[in-house]
């Protein structure tokens, strides 16, 4: 069996397709990875020893562009479009299954329909589906009425999904001789799409409008060791307070870093700073603090005394494996969700709003830091399925 997943995004959308493509792997199935370009991902899926296709503009560069504006979102949904057709299309050829996920994957259903292979839709969260019990998360194009309910607000989401993709599917699709879609949201998503999380960290049953899959996260297994500067840093006092923003350009913030150790020092704790795409870190000379860069997560956040992120899945599930307590500075899309329900389940904070201050990081440390947290931590930690590639690589190989 050939599988083919693909997704846009940063490091969070990738990572997990790298994990399934080795459960698949290890089941006998043949797994490629259409990724962006982005370096960072291209070394990652070859650690892992899965194929890599390269597939639109790097992220990377998207997000950390100067000066960017709201009109840049319809140029790269119909650039995204036509890379489905003309760099997704010919790699999934030869393939039974086409596992599409990150970014609105608007042309992935279209190139399966083209081939006639099987169409398996992919999300990290719930955010992005449609709901009688949440609104949509923002999405760029026309406002909502300022009195809409939610049937409304999704409605209006859809019309900003056609608006953004619409033109340029229908285009593609009428040149391979496919009729047009109405509603490209819901042709992506389909009534049954995969849910990729854990089911203790998303609650999922009833949450959606949607038949969902529930297979748990799909965790790539990381073992390579820490750098010997890092270890020596750790073995030279207490636990520290890792604070890193992954993929996020933190524009907002462009003092991240300074407030971090300020706020690390204020409740008597060592500052290990993640550098990340906002390129972080702490001033020179501060013995109390290390810059890092990337490294194994699932090995570090073991060591440390809480663990101060964005809240992309990716990051907060890693955190919730290692069972070490969580701050979560929530910027974009799905990540109020991730830090509400880190906060709801008693394994750290939710920090209020995007851009923390000294004392507003230091409040969400001094809950995060507590033995109580630490021990809720560690509970739910017990809880959590690492078996969720392994799940939906069966359910591939099954629906074959």
């Amino acid at each position: 069996m050939r599988v083919l997943l693909m997704g846009y995004g940063s490091r969070g959308d990738v990572e997990p397709l790298a994990g399934l493509a080795v459960a698949l792997r290890e089941l006998g199935a043949e797994a490629r990875v259409c990724a962006p370009p982005d370096e960072e991902f291209a070394e990652l899926l070859a650690r892992a020893g899965v194929p890599h296709v390269p597939f639109g503009p790097s992220v990377r560069a998207l997000v950390t562009r100067p000066n960017p504006a709201p009109e840049d979102a319809f140029k790269l949904a119909p650039a995204l479009v036509a890379a489905h057709f003309d760099t997704v299309g010919p790699a999934a050829e030869g393939c039974d299954v086409l596992v599409a996920s990150g970014l609105m994957p608007a042309g992935a259903r279209s190139v399966a329909e083209n081939l006639g292979i099987r169409y398996v839709p992919a999300c990290f969260h719930t955010a992005g589906l449609p709901s009688s019990r949440f609104p949509p998360a923002g999405r760029p194009g026309r406002p909502a009425p300022a009195d809409a309910d939610l049937p409304t607000l999704w409605k209006v989401d859809a019309e900003r999904v056609n608006a953004l993709y619409g033109d340029a599917l229908n285009t593609h699709r009428a040149a391979l001789g496919l009729p047009p879609v109405d509603n490209v949201r819901d042709h992506v998503l389909t009534d049954r799409p995969w849910l990729a999380a854990d089911p203790g960290l998303v609650p999922w049953q009833e949450m959606t409008d949607l038949d969902l899959v529930q297979t748990g996260a799909w965790l790539l297994p990381d073992n390579r060791p820490l750098p010997a500067d890092l270890l020596a840093f750790l073995e030279a006092g207490a636990p520290p307070v890792y604070v890193g923003f992954g993929s996020m350009a933190m524009r907002g913030a462009p003092d991240a870093a300074r407030v971090a150790v300020e706020a690390v020092r204020a409740r008597g704790r060592r500052a290990l700073i993640g550098s990340g795409w906002a390129d972080l870190a702490p001033a020179a000379g501060d013995e109390d603090c290390f810059a890092v860069g990337e490294v194994n997560h699932q090995a570090l956040f073991r060591r440390v005394a809480a663990v101060v992120h964005h809240g992309g899945a990716g990051t907060t599930t890693t955190a919730a494996v290692a069972g070490v307590p969580q701050v979560v500075v929530p910027q974009i899309v799905d990540q109020p969700h991730w830090a509400a329900r880190v906060a709801a389940l008693g394994i750290g904070a939710a920090h209020d709003g995007p851009v923390p201050t000294v004392d507003s990081l230091s409040a969400a440390l001094a809950i995060a830091l507590t033995p109580d947290t630490r021990a809720r931590a560690g509970a739910v930690a017990g809880t959590m399925r690492t078996d969720g590639a392994t799940v939906a690589a069966r359910l591939l190989l099954d629906g074959a």
